[in-house]
């Protein structure tokens, strides 16, 4: 039986069970037929972190869920949370002020990683820490510092979580000259297998950390698979690379109670 679900953010406009109304930057600016939607809902889907902190607070259901917006787009909290459950994860550090940054290579040798901490997507915020000229800039009027071990790989794994379920996974292989495997900034998809200890840690991964849509990035590194970071925020060239319809599967899903 078909489900009708409501939806603010624009994500699954195109899909045929679900009502989306939009994000509004004031609750107020819901129409009183909107608000009485929002309230009746089970379930709230694609809220906005905005939102999702809201409705976490009376009690009120998202998808993704709050754990999701509150981890996801925030590569600090989700550092920390893969390091509290054990997961493989490179070496990472965050360092707050000028005199932590000045301490960074006490812990990291060139070449390392840094990246924009919060809010970062599709390659961008994500820089190639060469020598000091490179972290100088990177670390000036910055307050955070977010920096990691540099790991020489040409590829990485995308597996996409959904619910409880892998919905895909394929590679992404950089271009050349190029360090970030991101579609966006060059890199290409193969469908080629994906072998089932990465989709298995992503699963482990997604449910460790109560995430329920999610892009988890991962590589092969000294014969051990690593967790790079997890995104929300994943392109869908993947999906259509395979021939897999987005849109259709989600409203699969949705129907079928599994988000």
């Amino acid at each position: 039986m078909e489900r009708q679900v409501l939806a603010l953010e624009a994500r699954l406009r195109t899909c045929r069970n679900v009502r989306t109304i939009g994000v509004r930057p004031n609750f107020t600016d819901y129409s009183e037929e909107e608000v009485r939607w929002i309230r009746n809902a089970e379930k709230i889907y694609y809220p906005t972190a905005f939102y999702a902190d809201l409705f976490d607070a009376v009690g009120k259901p998202t998808f993704p869920s709050y754990h999701t917006y509150k981890c996801v787009q925030d590569k600090i909290k989700q550092s920390a949370l893969f390091q509290l459950a054990g997961l493989p994860h490179p070496q990472t550090r965050v360092f707050y002020g000028k005199r932590q940054k000045a301490k960074i290579r006490e812990y990291f040798s060139y070449p390392c990683i840094a990246k924009e901490p919060r809010g970062s997507a599709m390659g961008r915020g994500v820089f190639m820490i060469n020598n000091d000229i490179d972290l100088n800039a990177y670390t000036h009027d910055r307050h955070v510092a977010y920096v990691q071990q540099y790991l020489p790989i040409d590829r990485d794994i995308r597996v996409v979580v959904i619910g409880s379920k892998v919905v895909h996974a394929y590679w992404r292989i950089a271009g050349e000259g190029e360090f970030r495997t991101n579609v966006a900034r060059g890199g290409r998809i193969s469908l080629d297998p994906v072998p089932e200890a990465a989709i298995a840690l992503a699963q482990r991964a997604a449910q460790t950390c109560g995430w329920d849509d999610v892009g988890m990035d991962i590589c092969l590194h000294d014969g051990q698979f690593t967790i790079l970071e997890a995104n929300m925020k994943y392109g869908r060239e993947g999906f259509r690379a395979a021939g897999i319809d987005y849109f259709q599967m989600m409203e699969r899903l949705i129907d079928g109670g599994q988000i």
